[in-house]
């Protein structure tokens, strides 16, 4: 359970949010790695291409790679500082406003947002699962639940005590809200590609 902060620190949202910032940020910084080789060695086979199925270099090199006219790992480079930023600041006491919980959750519902279609654009469209992809999916999907869960139970959101009573209730179940979002993931993947008679 992630304890609200009534009177005490969120220290389990905080070190998620730390944990989930650093992890996903060295996916972005792979990634971006990736990036550059394949602009400076042009054919080259990126380090994360283990088969047909599994391989970064299908999707980097995609226009859905570039969705903003610009490689979305840089995107990741940026955003994923917040929740790091945030982490530690909540383990050191700060407590924030109300308006600056409800842009952080807003930044984590642009967040699920984009992962939920670059899973679909994945799995659907170009056929792939990228490794470093699939890292960062792994921790945004945790991150927005936690988030979302938090903002509610905190009254963050100007929903009212029934609100604020769920959010409380949800926090206990992210651990398994996460782990079934993953199977959900993991259930396409397999329909749609046979993972795992192409490994």
């Amino acid at each position: 359970m992630i304890p609200t902060s009534q009177g005490r620190r969120p220290i389990a949202l905080s070190l998620l949010l730390i944990v989930s910032g650093v992890v996903g940020w060295w996916a972005a910084f792979s990634l971006t790695i990736e990036k550059f080789e394949a602009l400076e060695n042009p054919g080259r086979a990126a380090g994360c291409d283990f088969s047909v199925l599994v391989q970064c270099s299908e999707n980097l090199n995609s226009p859905q790679g570039s969705l903003f006219g610009f490689p979305n790992p840089i995107l990741g480079l940026a955003a994923w500082i917040a929740p790091i930023v945030v982490g530690v600041a909540l383990l050191s006491g700060a407590r924030f406003a109300r308006w600056f919980w409800m842009l952080f959750w807003l930044g984590f519902v642009g967040a699920i947002t984009f992962v939920v279609w670059l899973i679909s654009q994945s799995i659907f469209v170009l056929g792939t699962l990228c490794p470093w992809c699939m890292v960062t999916w792994s921790v945004t999907i945790p991150s927005f639940f936690a988030v979302t869960s938090y903002v509610l139970a905190e009254g963050a959101l100007p929903l009212g005590a029934r609100a604020r009573r769920a959010g409380r209730v949800l926090l206990r179940w992210v651990p398994l809200a996460t782990v079934l979002a993953y199977v959900v993931v993991a259930v396409i993947a397999q329909l749609q590609l046979d993972v795992l008679n192409r490994l």
